[in-house]
Order: structure tokens, then C-alpha cells, then sequence
């Protein structure tokens, strides 16, 4: 709880009436912490959540956002899956939510289940608790589309519903189909590198052929992880490799406002962008 009130009346009441004004701005602190404390309780176990009450705020609408975004993205075909609740079940597990946090987080979750469910509006409000900054909206995109792909496959009402979420956000359609473009990319790199480094090469067919993911095909997607094309030079590779290694550095994230517990996801993007950027110099020979 905060303390600031109290300390600050009490020495502003000692400047003006000594001992007794100590005492009365004493007094009247304690309920000014209190009413700021209770400002925060219609956020849930989301706001108890975090110590820090300069960011707290911000971050409690992070979540709820994501969770009733979540829901639904969920019911987008009519029906929620218990894939689905799954999903979101895991997706509290890696942020580590637990307690109030985690019965927040599943209360969001039905909320956005709900038909007549005030998205849009939901998601502007969002929108102007991060002061529209584009790296942390594009992390909260990127998470729901990982959350749509759960299933291997991304379906046309589960594409409507986020490019329902997409548009709020100051993301166009090309800007969706582009993050798209590069999760399906990571996902089919990802599964490429840790299959060589488990066997020591890339898949092989029954003649000796490459099959399923070759070491084209991971050369291929290293450049649409980093959003370029094989014919750009080195100058404009490694300047979208910073470029997208600045996107997804956590330092920086945690800086301007996303929670620590959305972090571990933006740390795999991180090491996805790494590994296809280290891929791509050793081919060039930079």
C-alpha cells in the first residue's frame, strides 16, 4: 500500500500547525492512500498483481485485453474448444500467472466469449494506455496470433476476429498478413533447427531426397523472419535485423510498458530473429 499520503500530509500539516497539523495531515494521507489504492480494484487480481504503481495500471489492461481478446478470438467459430481453453490455460502458465491474477485473467476470458462483447471499445482503451506505442501493440498481435495458430491451422472466422483486433491497434490488413507471413516462417524455422539439431541434418527422404523442411526452405524463411527478400544486400539485411531485434528486445519492452510476464514470448521471437540473422551471415559469408 502506498505511504506517500501520510508522509506527505503529515509534513505539510507539521509546516503549517506544527504537532497537531502533523497529526490531521496524517489523517487525511491515510485516506488519500486509501482512495488511490481503491482506484485500482476494479482491475482485479491483475492490479494486485504488480508492485509497481506507476505501471501497474497500464499493465492490468494489458491482460485483460489480451484475455478477453483471447475469448474471443476463442468463440470465433461458435463454439469454444477445449483446445482452446487449453490454449489459454497454457498461455497463463507461461506468463506465470497465478492466484487473483489467474482467476482475472479466466474472468477476461469469459467476458470476451460473450456475442454482444465490446471488442472494439475494449481495445481502443487499450490502445491509449500504451499511448499507442507500435512495439508493444505488435507484441500483444503477435501473442494472439500464436494463440490463433495453437491448432496448426488458422481458420477465415479466426482471421476476421483478428483482423478485428488488428484494426484498433493502428494495424492495417498488409500489416497483419505480414505478421502472419512471419509466424508461420518462425514456427516452420523453429521446427526445422531443433529436427537438425537433434539428427545433425535436415530431413531426408526415403531416397536420399530432401523431404518436408529442407535447408532451402529454412534459408527461405530465415529471410522472411527478418522481413526481406534473398536478393537485398547485406547493408538493408542487417539493417532489418536490428531493426527487428529493437522490435522484440525485452529490455526495451519492459521499459515501455509490457509486463515482465508477457516477456518469455517476445524472448523467443528474439532468439528466432538471432538464429535465422546468424543463418543468413553464414551463407552470405558477412
Amino acid at each position: 500500500m502506498s505511504m506517500w499520503g501520510k508522509i506527505l500530509g503529515a509534513v505539510f500539516g507539521f509546516m503549517f500547525l506544527k504537532i497537531p497539523g502533523a497529526i490531521l495531515g496524517l489523517i487525511v494521507g491515510h485516506f488519500f492512500d486509501k482512495a488511490y489504492s481503491q482506484d485500482f480494484n476494479h482491475l482485479g487480481g491483475f492490479g494486485r498483481f504488480f508492485s509497481d504503481q506507476n505501471s501497474l495500471k497500464q499493465q492490468a489492461i494489458f491482460f485483460h485485453s489480451l484475455f478477453s481478446a483471447l475469448g474471443h478470438l476463442a468463440k470465433a467459430d461458435g463454439k469454444v474448444t477445449s483446445k482452446e481453453i487449453e490454449v489459454a490455460s497454457a498461455l497463463m502458465d507461461e506468463m506465470q500467472l497465478t492466484g487473483d491474477a489467474r482467476r482475472e485473467a479466466q474472468d477476461a476470458f469469459r467476458e470476451g466469449k460473450a456475442r454482444d462483447y465490446p471488442l472494439v471499445d475494449s481495445l481502443k482503451g487499450f490502445y491509449d494506455a500504451t499511448h499507442g506505442r507500435r512495439d508493444i501493440l505488435q507484441v500483444f498481435l503477435e501473442i494472439l496470433i500464436q494463440a490463433a495458430f495453437a491448432d496448426g491451422q488458422l481458420s477465415q472466422e479466426e482471421y476476421n476476429v483478428l483482423e478485428k483486433v488488428a484494426k484498433p491497434l493502428g494495424f492495417r490488413r498488409r500489416d497483419l498478413d505480414y505478421l502472419i507471413s512471419m509466424y508461420e516462417a518462425e514456427i516452420r524455422f523453429r521446427r526445422g533447427r531443433a529436427h537438425q539439431s537433434r539428427t545433425g541434418g535436415y530431413r531426408q527422404g526415403a531416397q536420399g531426397q530432401q523431404s518436408a523442411y529442407s535447408e532451402q526452405q529454412s534459408i527461405d524463411d530465415a529471410y522472411r523472419i527478418l522481413g526481406v527478400s534473398a536478393t537485398d544486400d547485406d547493408k538493408v539485411i542487417k539493417r532489418a535485423y536490428r531493426k527487428r531485434m529493437a522490435e522484440h528486445h525485452p529490455d526495451k519492452l519492459v521499459s515501455k510498458g509490457l509486463p515482465e510476464q508477457a516477456m518469455e514470448i517476445a524472448k523467443k521471437k528474439a532468439q528466432d530473429i538471432q538464429s535465422a540473422y546468424e543463418l543468413i551471415k553464414q551463407k552470405r559469408g558477412f
